[in-house]
């Protein structure tokens, strides 16, 4: 499986109201620097997965997230997830982790 497979397979598996970090899913999917580069598999990733549950390291949302912020906003609190006026989420409580189970 390539790098953009793997991302992608974990961004499925994100559970609804929990996030991931780019830097985390490239760490993940074997290329720890390269969070730039998970940005733009999301970019022009599959539309159907659920990217609006990837954030920045410090919970930032995408300014590049089709509609921009507010959007991906929109898209996070659509799942009970408090997004700040700063347009950021608590990543160290919604911070989300695959399992071998």
């Amino acid at each position: 499986m390539d790098f953009r497979q793997t991302v992608e397979e974990l961004v499925e598996r994100i559970p609804r109201g929990r996030v991931m970090t780019y830097g985390q899913l490239a760490s993940l999917a074997g290329s720890p620097r390269a969070a730039r580069i998970v940005g733009g598999v999301a970019h022009y990733g599959d539309p159907k997965l659920p990217w609006h549950r990837v954030v920045n390291k410090r919970g930032g949302l995408a300014s590049g997230y089709p509609g921009g912020r507010q959007a991906h906003r929109t898209h996070l609190e659509s799942e009970g997830i408090v997004v700040n006026d700063d347009f950021s989420v608590d990543v160290n409580r919604l911070l989300w982790w695959p399992t071998n189970d």
